[in-house]
């Protein structure tokens, strides 16, 4: 009895221990019997020179075309000259507000105020006459150069009664003299000229 129980229990622990692949049958994926080898030899291709690249397109050619290529010249062209005119305009913005602040308009215009022919054509408080787009500020047109003694200028003014346009001219012959007044006068809008006298600016 001993001998059967050994037995029994050594072939126990041989199954327990003995490999999965004993114990299962084995199974193939493919079925038999196998299809015979192809009979024909397959081809081979030779090369005489190295391998060299190819573009892609040139054995794949695109299905759809290429989007075109935006011109960019125009737009760079555009903002060079938006910004030289922005420039430009600028620096008048800046020349006019010195011509404005400066004491030879101020003379001038208190010349203009106080004559009384000024005073008859164009009316009481005489100004220079504003611009709208320089917000509110006038015109002055030419050169002040006090340094090189040099000054030109024309400028609209008005009063409360007519509207005109003033012309002045000084030059200094030599440094350290004053100026001289070469042209002064305003020309009404109706024509009138009226020649102003006075003293050397």
């Amino acid at each position: 009895m001993s001998a059967l129980l050994r037995a029994s229990s050594s072939r126990s622990i041989a199954r327990r221990y003995l490999p999965l692949r004993q114990l299962r049958p084995r199974t193939y994926a493919t079925e038999l019997p196998r299809p015979p080898p192809p009979q024909e030899k397959p081809e081979v291709e030779t090369f005489s020179d190295t391998s060299r690249p190819q573009p892609y397109y040139a054995k794949h050619p695109p299905t759809r075309e290429l989007p075109p290529i935006k011109k960019t010249w125009p737009v760079i062209v555009g903002a060079i000259f938006g910004g030289l005119a922005g420039w430009v305009a600028f620096m008048a913005y800046v020349t006019n507000q010195e011509k404005i602040s400066s004491s030879v308009v101020r003379q001038i215009m208190r010349a203009v105020r106080e004559d009384p022919v000024v005073q008859e054509v164009l009316g009481s408080a005489i100004r220079p006459q504003p611009e709208w787009w320089l917000n509110g500020d006038p015109l002055i047109r030419g050169k002040i150069s006090q340094l090189q003694g040099n000054v030109d200028v024309s400028f609209r003014i008005r009063g409360s009664k007519d509207s005109g346009t003033l012309y002045f001219t000084s030059i200094r012959k030599e440094k350290g003299l004053p100026f001289t007044i070469l042209r002064f006068k305003v020309i009404g809008d109706e024509g009138t000229v009226i020649l102003i006298d006075a003293k050397p600016i």
